[in-house]
């Protein structure tokens, strides 16, 4: 049996072109630009954030388009970083690029700090630095110990 790991992370949005916009304002590298707005790939680090749309999306996993969910969806996602100054710029830097401010950057109860967005179709983001784990030059999250 292979071992389990993430190798893509595929978000359905509803306007390809903004979508990709937002990602790549955020500082995500696009690869494999020539699929247009049919499907977008991004590097982000040890895996890749793909982006297809919506209806598209639903319709290959076999389930509805809608109705689209208008609350809490269950999953977020998350940029990790190594200081409460990064966690507030890394915030900053995606509510300029089009994100919504969800909750404002706090201390937390596990003694990190962490604040949400959402991007363009509502899919949640937190930035986070917590105890134990840190981000290395190359973008990849270590765990302490």
């Amino acid at each position: 049996m292979p071992t389990a790991c993430f190798t893509v992370i595929t978000l359905g949005v509803a306007e390809m072109r903004t979508s990709i916009a937002f990602y790549t304002a955020l500082g995500f590298q696009r690869r494999l630009a020539e699929t247009g707005e049919a499907v977008a790939f991004f590097e982000t680090g040890g895996s890749v954030l793909a982006l297809y749309p919506w209806d598209a999306l639903a319709e290959d996993a076999g389930v509805p388009v809608a109705p689209r969910p208008a609350g809490f969806r269950g999953t977020t996602l998350a940029w990790n970083c190594n200081t409460h100054d990064e966690v507030d710029a890394a915030l900053a830097h995606a509510l300029a690029c089009g994100g919504t401010r969800v909750k404002p950057a706090a201390p937390t109860a596990y003694g990190g700090y962490s604040g949400y967005f959402a991007d363009p179709d509502g899919h949640l983001w937190e930035v986070v630095t917590a105890p134990g784990l840190t981000v290395s030059s190359d973008g990849r999250l270590r765990f302490a110990g």
